[in-house]
């Protein structure tokens, strides 16, 4: 086949349609490309594959893009799935009409592995998670500008990804400096996203429906929001009439960002800086009990090998939340570790219910909202687990 791409060669035939292959797969190219170069992959048999990001210091060698031999992947190609995944949120899921805060691309669910754009208002959050988009980033913010006019653009890769990917990035913001927070309008209520602070965004999108479905079981009751971060469900609680809200962080500055929303709500949460294991445990030596609590911990590992850890962490944390619910009551539960299965962290719950002595009720089961599509061959785009239950008794 005559193309002008580089070519790379698996040791073996390839039947699968996941976009990830592993260098233990691949041949060692007599030239090789520069880290995140698009190449044409081919199997031990010379069949045509796919189009990608070569990468040959990354654990992913090959993520293919484009299985269409006649199908160049330039900045038009680009535009064009760009366009597809802009196309999905607007005129399919209708998002501008509930918030002008979602998520614009989700790497593979949307045919663009390594590439994760949020919007917040004028301001697109762009994150590179692999050397190939980040070598095409003009590709990508030019193809964003044609759906955002006049948007302001904030880029960045986190270290770990860098390391990983062998490539050296450091934030760039499109007018200069750093970017002042956005303000953005979610089901009617205001939070503040900070792409610039320590804690990514300093607003979760992907948590949209949960946040809302959460908050029209609770108004006249007395809500207790674990691991609150910048105070999402604790927001949307109070807005919604709940008559009492308490939200629990370790981290100092987010607690102080949770204020600040709730002041952008005219509510008035109580925010309380502690650990939630012996926060959790005096609790319920007082007899405290809460008819609502949500458990929404930031994501434990990153290794295949911490998995076991994890969840019994999981298991520590859920027992004890179940410990201070209601008879009756509403347990939200959610895990955002992509490594951890939704099976096996419903089994973690089914023990930590066990082990709590208590009888837990499944009303919901659900993940992130749907402009975090994923492709039924690639269940790793599928990180957040949610879990709605009463406690019976």
């Amino acid at each position: 086949m005559d193309t002008p791409y580089p070519a790379v060669r698996l040791k073996n035939a390839w039947r699968s349609s996941h976009p990830w292959i592993f260098q233990k797969l691949v041949e060692r190219p007599p030239q090789k490309p520069k880290p995140g170069e698009i190449v044409d992959a081919f199997d031990v048999e010379g069949r045509f594959i796919g189009r990608g990001f070569y990468n040959g210091h990354s654990r992913i060698a090959l993520r293919i893009l484009e299985t269409d031999p006649a199908v160049p992947v330039d900045a038009a190609w680009f535009a064009r799935r760009i366009g597809e995944a802009v196309a999905l949120r607007r005129e399919v899921l209708k998002l501008d009409d509930v918030s002008d805060a979602w998520r614009v691309v989700h790497a593979e669910g949307d045919g663009l592995s390594g590439l994760v754009v949020d919007r917040y208002a004028d301001l697109l959050v762009v994150e590179f998670f692999s050397a190939g988009m980040y070598r095409h980033r003009e590709w990508i913010y030019e193809a964003l500008r044609q759906h955002f006019d006049g948007a302001r653009i904030y880029s960045f890769a986190d270290e770990h990804v860098q390391k990983q990917e062998s490539f050296d990035y450091r934030p760039v913001y499109s007018e200069g400096g750093t970017p002042p927070p956005a303000v953005i309008t979610e089901h009617g209520i205001r939070f503040r996203a900070d792409p610039a602070g320590a804690h990514k965004t300093g607003f979760f999108a992907d948590q949209r429906e949960n946040r809302q479905w959460f908050s029209q079981q609770v108004a006249g009751k007395r809500v207790l929001d674990l691991c609150c971060n910048t105070g999402g469900f604790a927001v949307y609680a109070a807005a919604r009439g709940a008559a009492e809200v308490t939200g629990i962080d370790i981290d100092e500055a987010v607690i102080e960002l949770a204020k600040g929303n709730a002041r952008l709500n005219g509510v008035r949460p109580k925010f309380v800086q502690a650990d939630i294991f012996p926060w959790l445990r005096d609790a319920a030596a007082r007899g405290e009990q809460y008819d609502a609590v949500v458990l929404d911990p930031a994501k434990l590992t990153r290794d295949r090998d911490q998995v076991i850890t994890a969840l019994k962490k999981y298991l520590d944390m859920n027992k004890l939340a179940l410990g201070v619910v209601k008879p009756g009551g509403l347990l939200a539960t959610f895990s955002c570790t992509g490594l951890v299965a939704e099976d096996q962290f419903l089994d973690m719950l089914r023990r930590a219910a066990f082990f709590a002595g208590r009888t837990v009720q499944v009303l919901k089961v659900a993940g992130a909202g749907a402009d975090h599509p994923f492709l039924a061959s690639v269940p790793e785009s599928r990180y957040l687990k949610a879990v709605f239950c009463r406690v019976l008794d």
